[in-house]
């Protein structure tokens, strides 16, 4: 299920990545031929929003994202299993928080429109924020789970 989740929230963030690149190609053009398009900015900037907290999400799943590399790598067995649970359980802390928070100001914002695309709603962008905090908790859990069978010897050592 997580390598499910991880490889859709990865064709996610690349759709709104080559969105984005779209965008701002169109951006270009049209500043070269001298016509105003003004939903390119707008547009680019709210799919590199939703790129970038899809692959921050990826990040943590695949622990790139937030780690004493440092002192992972001097540890060995129990200590290093021990680390990567308090690194996980402070990441989790933060992303529950962050997932609540999200989902309020979610709703706070859901009914405003975009400047230049007024068809659209705001909540539609902010919809990035619990999406990503959701499935950053997801990771977290089970990073917690499998550092807890390593820890206690239910899986073999490394």
């Amino acid at each position: 299920m997580i390598k499910k989740l991880e490889h859709i929230q990865l064709f996610v963030g690349v759709l709104f990545l080559s969105i984005f690149f779209v965008a701002i190609l169109i951006q270009v053009f049209s500043r070269y031929l001298g016509v105003s398009v003004i939903w390119t900015e707008e547009v680019a900037n709210y799919c590199f929003i939703w790129a970038i907290f899809m692959g921050a999400a990826v990040m943590v799943n695949r622990k790139d994202h937030f780690n004493f590399d440092l002192l992972a790598k001097k540890l060995k067995g129990k200590p290093k299993h021990i680390l990567a649970l308090v690194t996980d359980g402070v990441l989790l802390v933060f992303c529950i928080a962050l997932f609540g928070y999200s989902l309020t100001a979610m709703s706070t914002f859901w009914d405003y429109n975009w400047v230049s695309l007024p068809s659209l709603k705001m909540g539609y962008v902010w919809l990035s924020l619990p999406v990503m905090a959701g499935t950053m908790v997801i990771y977290l859990l089970a990073h917690t789970v499998s550092d807890l069978k390593l820890l206690t010897g239910r899986e073999g050592s490394e």
